[in-house]
Parts: C-alpha cells; sequence; structure tokens
C-alpha cells in the first residue's frame, strides 16, 4: 500500500522517485528467522537478557539476535502509548518511541483532519516511526509521510502498512523538511524534534524544524497543524492559529496548533452542556482563529474559551474542584469555574471553590470537611483522631513534599482521607476531605 522514495522536491520538479533498498537494520526482523525470535521473545523479562542472549545465539545469527532483543525491548516500551495488540506489531527505533504520538491522542487527531480535510492528502512532516500517520491512514486519509532518517521511513512504512491496510496508499520520502517542497499539499501535520542532545528543548525556534518554519508552511498549505510542548507560552502562539491541549487519562499529552485558511469551517465558541461534550460549534470541524481549547481523552469532551476574565476569589466552600491539566494549560479554569458557580480558593491557584456540586468532565470534584491552617502537629492530631491510615496528598502553591508529609505523619487506621496543601486568601492551608460521590 505504499513505498519509500528518495527526493527533496515536488514530483514536478524531479525525475521519478526511485524505491529506496530496504534498510539493512529492519530487513532481518522482517524475515520468517526474525518475526520468530520476535514473537518468543514478546513476553520475555529483560532482567534475564543475558543468559536468554547466550541460549539464542546458539540457534541464531548472534547480529539477528542482538537487534529482536531492542526491539523486544522497545515493544514493551511502546504498550504504554500504543497498546499491546498495536505495539506487538510495530517496530521501533528508541528516539522514534521517546518522541511517538499516543495511540490516542494520534487518533483524536486524525479525526480532526478528517473533519479538516476529508478526501484529502495529509503531508505528515517529520512523520518518525508513523504513529501519526498510523491514525490518519485509518481514518481513511492518504498519507505523505516525511523524513530524514531512512531506518526511521522504511518503519513509518512496515507499521502502516501493518496496522493499516486498508488505508488509501501511502508515500514514504526521505528528505529534510527544510527542503521538501510542499506545493500541493492538501494540509500538512509537522511535529517538529523537540528533544536535542541535552534533553528537552524549551525555545519554540531550537525545534527541529524551528516553530516558525513550521507555521509559515501550514500557512502557505492553507489548512494543518504543528505538535508543540504543552508548557509553550500563551503569547508565542499565533493569532490565526487555534491552540488545543490534550491531556488523556488525566496526564496532559501534548499541545496543537491548528489553522485553516480564511473561510474555512468553524467560526464560534463552546461551552459545557454537561452531557460529555462541549458544544456551541466547539465540534471537531469548528477553527477559530485565536482560540484557546482543552480536550480530554478518552472521553473526548473538549472545552473552548469564552473570554472570560479571572474568576473571583472566594471563602471556602463545601466542594473543591481540580481542574484537569490541559484546562489549566489552555488558561480556561475561569470556563469552568463560571460553569460550577465557583471561584478561587487563591487568585494564584488553580483550585476552585463552590457550594454545590455540579458534573464535570473539566474538574475532579472533592467535598471539603476541614480547613486548617497549615501545622503538621495539627494535621497529624486531625488524621490520627480520624483514624487515616492512607492519605493522598496534593498541593498547589506549597513547597511540602508529599511522600515527606506522609512520612512524618506515621499514619495508621482503616481511613483514607486527602489534603489539599494549598493557599486560601495567600496564606498557607490544609483542607482535608475526601472524592465527591
Amino acid at each position: 500500500m505504499g513505498r519509500v522514495t528518495d527526493r527533496a522536491s515536488s514530483p514536478a520538479a524531479s525525475p521519478p522517485p526511485v524505491p529506496a533498498p530496504a534498510t539493512p537494520l529492519l530487513a532481518p526482523l522482517l524475515s520468517a528467522d526474525g518475526q520468530a525470535l520476535l514473537a518468543e521473545l514478546r513476553d520475555h523479562d529483560p532482567a534475564q537478557e543475558l543468559a536468554l542472549a547466550t541460549r539464542l545465539r546458539r540457534e541464531h545469527p548472534a547480529e539477528l539476535v542482538s537487534a529482536a532483543l531492542a526491539q523486544a525491548r522497545l515493544r514493551q516500551r511502546g504498550v504504554a502509548k500504543f497498546g499491546a495488540e498495536d505495539a506487538y506489531r510495530m517496530y521501533f527505533t528508541p528516539n522514534g518511541i521517546e518522541q511517538a504520538t499516543r495511540g490516542s491522542v494520534a487518533a483524536h487527531r486524525a479525526a480532526r483532519f478528517r473533519a479538516l480535510a476529508p478526501d484529502s492528502r495529509v503531508t505528515d512532516l517529520c512523520c518518525g516511526i508513523g504513529g501519526d500517520a498510523i491514525e490518519l491512514a485509518r481514518a481513511g486519509l492518504a498519507v505523505t509521510a516525511v523524513d530524514l532518517d531512512p531506518l526511521t521511513c522504511e518503519i513509518a512504512l512496515t507499521n502502516v502498512r501493518t496496522l493499516a491496510p486498508e488505508g488509501p496508499p501511502m508515500t514514504v520520502t526521505r528528505a529534510d523538511v527544510l527542503e521538501y517542497d510542499t506545493t500541493g499539499a492538501d494540509a500538512l501535520f509537522i511535529d517538529p524534534a523537540r528533544r536535542g542532545g541535552r534533553g528537552r528543548i524549551f525555545d519554540p525556534e531550537a525545534y527541529s524544524p524551528p516553530l516558525s518554519w513550521a507555521v509559515d508552511a501550514v500557512r502557505r498549505a492553507g489548512a494543518g497543524a504543528v505538535k508543540i510542548a504543552p508548557g509553550i507560552p500563551h503569547e508565542l502562539i499565533p493569532d490565526d492559529f487555534e491552540a488545543e491541549w490534550i491531556s488523556d487519562g488525566g496526564d496532559v499529552k501534548e499541545a496543537v496548533l491548528w489553522h485553516r485558511r480564511e473561510g474555512g469551517r468553524g467560526d464560534g465558541q463552546g461551552h459545557w452542556d454537561g452531557q460529555g461534550q462541549g458544544h456551541g460549534h466547539g465540534d471537531l470541524e469548528a477553527i477559530v482563529p485565536g482560540t484557546r481549547r482543552a480536550t480530554l481523552l478518552p472521553s473526548g469532551a473538549t472545552l473552548t474559551g469564552r473570554g472570560l476574565p479571572d474568576p473571583p476569589v472566594r471563602p471556602v466552600g463545601r466542594f473543591l474542584y481540580e481542574p484537569d491539566g490541559a484546562v489549566i494549560r489552555a488558561h480556561l479554569v475561569a470556563e469552568v469555574a463560571e460553569d460550577l458557580d465557583g471561584g478561587l480558593l487563591d487568585e494564584t491557584i488553580a483550585y476552585i471553590t463552590a457550594d454545590e456540586p455540579r458534573p464535570t468532565p473539566f474538574a475532579t470534584a472533592y467535598e471539603i470537611t476541614d480547613q486548617l491552617p497549615f501545622g503538621l502537629k495539627k494535621l497529624k492530631a486531625l488524621l490520627r483522631e480520624r483514624e487515616v491510615g492512607v492519605l493522598t496528598v496534593k498541593k498547589r502553591g506549597s513547597a511540602v513534599e508529599p511522600e515527606e508529609l506522609r512520612r512524618r505523619l506515621k499514619l495508621k487506621g482503616p481511613h483514607a482521607s486527602t489534603v489539599f496543601l494549598t493557599r486560601v486568601a495567600g496564606a498557607p492551608t490544609m483542607l482535608i476531605g475526601h472524592p465527591a460521590e
């Protein structure tokens, strides 16, 4: 369903592409012998690898055993991102698995691309091992994937061919994305490398390719998205792009800048309707320049900004709401507070307090039973009186380390509780409670 080619420019400006040779490091693993080894190593214990490798080398070439063991380790790591069913059929590189998009997030993005540019070909620049290309193909979109590394290109093609065999024909091109000609592309997806030799890169202009280059490339194409780090300063987000922060299982995974040339669909604001989704044009198709969006997976609940001012600070109510990390990163705490008829404990802390329980997917609710000035002795006495043996410690605006606190409290008892170490109107405070039913 596809091929790997070498090309730095558009087909119209270049000779016919010549298929690249199979990558030597991957080809042995695709052989019958390699497949048998990978199947045998699926559930191996990495702690026993030395003895296992010694035994396997009596029956297989040493190079193949080493490659299979390395791939088996990567597949075990890949389960967390892709699930066992997909991960144990995929191929990875160490850098590729580190930077690959989680499968659930890639599927969400592919659905947005299908709504943004149905029946189009998406050009996936910096495709890596093909995590996004897989889901784009599964969504029925044709994909042209581009990466500079020959092994990575071969792996991307193999992964898409294996996991999306019914998808449209795919092309993988080995090229420097800075030199690749995107003329005629229907939509672009760009996932710049955000890690270097010294670890994570925080300056968007130090991404590879730089954020400014990626933004301009999507503008020229007219539609597309750029994956960015969730901690990006909001002032760096272009006014003609929508910014979406995505969490999965409560953990913020990434942010994406979306763009559609003026005149495309998407011209509204969204708000929570109490049934699991944002609405008021806050659907998959809507891309509103300048808008911030928080999307929570696996539910798919989405919240878009309404331009609200910061919520007021108010006294502690019966309930405390802890907003999802995507909501906080998107600066949408005010939207959640308004929907909950709540306010903030402190103007600098993203905890919402309210008097009544209201359902929302965008924050976790706790019922507060006690409010105390910060003090270890007071907390220890209260928890001992309540026979609390299991304590969940949450903190914002406090320097106390949860593990150290639990160690010093020396808790015993059959009951469980939650303590919030935070500030209330500037004062260090302890709030004790439990998850709301």
